[in-house]
């Protein structure tokens, strides 16, 4: 039998250690002090990610007893709709928690570009697999040096294109277009080698640039456009589900260690159960997502026999160009553990 041994494995085995011993002299102890942490998001509440958050600051409450709350800001509020200076600010502690797409923590830690090498995962169960196994640890481990306690990653279901009026359904479509990306090398480098002209720019501007013509199109998992009222500017959802992404659940070191000893299990388990909810309830809800889009009159196209096979060979041609900065090891490992 094989023993496995992972980072969180090793937090929840300490915590339940410590929560043992409170538990033999809790009788004469006084009840203690509430940890109240507040946690930032950058979308609103009502969006996959606030409600995560939501459920997240429930279970917690409920798992301590009320001993640790976490009250949830959206929008960006707490780090002015600036999401790089949301992870410096965790990292320092002035932000208690946070929930962030892991492409955004790529700026600091390229390691996390490997969740987003194109056409990686073949579906979601192998996505869930890597994220929630080895590879998802070694990731969450290393935000350690950056001062922030990784709890987890949920999945964000993959990412699309949408377009004013372009379909796309081979891979000539993407020549000259003009596509949003984030401020993200490896998503600049994909589309330029697929023939699209990239302009990252801060999401905030989006609708904006697609309203006024600025860019033909932008790129995300299909709630965004959903959630942001896309369907106004844009006609095409072209289902090219290129890139996997997902959202760390993080506190700042200093959070982490403010809350009782005796408490890390119950909020790590908090996590856990809401990363699990919270995957399930996305992959089943972007079928529903994609026909309201088709209601509000968006056209759903999918890659023409062969084309996707095209796509794929032109985008993992990139591969090697991020070896060095995502870490030859690692690399391997990410590799290694899709052809499982």
């Amino acid at each position: 039998m094989t023993l496995c041994i992972t980072r969180r494995g090793i937090v929840r085995s300490l915590a339940a250690l410590a929560l043992a011993s409170t538990a033999l002299t809790g009788l004469t102890s006084p009840v203690a002090a509430e940890t109240a942490l507040r946690m930032a998001v950058p979308d609103p509440i009502g969006s996959s990610v606030g409600r995560a958050a939501t459920r997240f600051a429930e279970l917690v409450s409920e798992k301590t007893g009320g001993e640790v709350t976490i009250e949830v800001f959206p929008d960006g509020v707490l780090f002015g709709g600036d999401q790089n200076a949301a992870i410096n600010q965790l990292g320092a502690g002035a932000l208690d928690g946070l929930i962030l797409a892991s492409s955004v923590y790529a700026s600091f830690e390229p390691k996390m570009n490997a969740i987003s090498l194109p056409y990686l995962f073949s579906d979601y169960d192998q996505l869930k697999g890597y994220l929630g196994g080895e590879p998802g640890d070694e990731l969450l481990a290393s935000l350690d040096r950056l001062g922030i306690h990784g709890m987890g990653f949920f999945l964000r279901t993959f990412r699309n294109v949408t377009t004013k009026d372009t379909a796309i359904t081979k891979a000539e479509d993407f020549k000259g277009i003009t596509l949003r990306t984030p401020n993200n090398p490896l998503f600049v480098t994909l589309f330029q080698a697929l023939g699209a002209n990239p302009t990252p720019m801060a999401f905030s501007e989006v609708y904006s640039a697609l309203q006024l013509g600025a860019i033909d199109g932008q790129e995300n998992p299909v709630e965004v456009p959903y959630n942001n009222k896309f369907s106004e500017v844009q006609g095409q959802l072209n289902m090219t589900q290129h890139i996997a992404d997902s959202f760390v659940v993080a506190l700042s070191k200093t959070a982490w260690d403010t809350i009782p000893e005796a408490q890390h299990d119950a909020v790590q388990a908090a996590a856990d159960q809401m990363i699990s909810e919270h995957d399930a309830e996305e992959i089943a809800a972007e079928q529903g997502i994609i026909e309201k889009l088709k209601e509000q009159g968006m056209q759903v196209n999918q890659f023409a026999d062969g084309e996707l096979a095209r796509v794929q060979e032109i985008a993992r041609g990139i591969y090697p160009q991020f070896e060095e900065s995502i870490g030859a090891d690692f690399m391997k490992k990410s590799l290694e553990f899709v052809q499982k």
